[in-house]
């Protein structure tokens, strides 16, 4: 089998099923949270993100030589700026590789393919985030060349935070 990364055609209706199963798959993880997706993310998701233009995205896909493809992989990422370099910066928000298929090196195929992606864009760095348990995801990152982001050791590194709003009515 060999793997193909393209990005995603979310104007394309079994693509973007396939996105979709697989960001479920990842959502149901412990990792992405243990529940799934709700109702709402996977009625409305794909249609927001069609319009979104900070949106790239890639899936991974096994292909047999019988011809037939499986999904097995997805990286979504949205572009951002640096203002103390005054760039654009490409945020890396999911790395997904399902249950069945990791440690074929899926993921850093998808990781390769959002490097390249940002370097077509102009952009001075990837960034994303991980749950500091998930070694597994820590130890990639890190081969893939992440680092904690620190400023100044003596400020320590940067924390990830987040507030919750509520939807507007």
């Amino acid at each position: 089998m060999n793997l193909c990364i393209a990005a995603v055609d979310l104007k394309n209706g079994p693509i973007s099923r396939a996105w979709l199963d697989l960001l479920d798959h990842y959502a149901q993880d412990p990792m992405g949270g243990g529940e799934g997706l709700s109702e709402h993310a996977r009625s409305h998701l794909v249609r927001e993100l069609r319009v979104f233009t900070g949106f790239h995205g890639a899936l991974a896909w096994l292909a047999a030589d019988d011809g037939s493809e499986t999904p097995v992989g997805l990286i979504n990422c949205f572009t951002g700026f640096s203002t103390f370099a005054a760039r654009p910066l490409l945020n890396i928000h999911d790395v997904v590789v399902h249950a069945d298929y990791r440690g074929r090196g899926i993921g850093r195929a998808l990781l390769a393919w959002a490097e390249q992606r940002a370097r077509d864009l102009g952009c001075c760095k990837l960034t994303l985030e991980v749950l500091a348990n998930n070694s597994t995801a820590l130890a990639a990152y890190e081969r893939a060349g992440f680092a904690p982001y620190v400023l100044d050791p003596a400020a320590g590194q940067a924390l990830f935070l987040q507030k919750l709003l509520p939807e507007a009515t």
